[in-house]
């Protein structure tokens, strides 16, 4: 399992890469990740729904609220333009912190050949 500063700082750019696939709901999110991460990230609604609160403010995704077959309502969350190049942006440095660990973990890596 992750620690709580790893998932802390991954939750946003999670929820941005769910997003750009298209439109969709807090649970969904959730089980979707929990999916994705072969149940490494379960997430709770106490955990998700401050920071989707905090991505709308931000105006890196809308919300609206849709009447379900049911009856019932469900609030549906969807990437904003800012949240497509928040996401680009995360992405760039997501990538380059992995090809540096990739660097690093790699069997015969000589540090020796990096000069003052």
């Amino acid at each position: 399992m992750p620690s709580k500063v790893l998932v802390a700082a991954s939750t946003k750019p999670l929820v941005l890469s769910v997003l750009s696939h298209g439109k969709n709901y807090g649970y969904r999110i959730i089980k979707e990740i929990e999916a994705l991460s072969g149940g490494a990230l379960q997430w709770t609604d106490a955990m998700l729904y401050p920071v989707l609160k905090r991505m709308e403010k931000e105006a890196l995704i809308t919300a609206h609220w849709v009447v379900t077959e049911n009856g019932r309502k469900r609030k549906y969350y969807e990437i904003t333009e800012e949240g497509k190049a928040q996401l680009q942006q995360d992405r760039q440095e997501w990538l380059s912190v992995n090809r540096i660990f990739a660097q690093l973990w790699a069997p015969n890596t000589d540090l020796s050949l990096i000069k003052d």
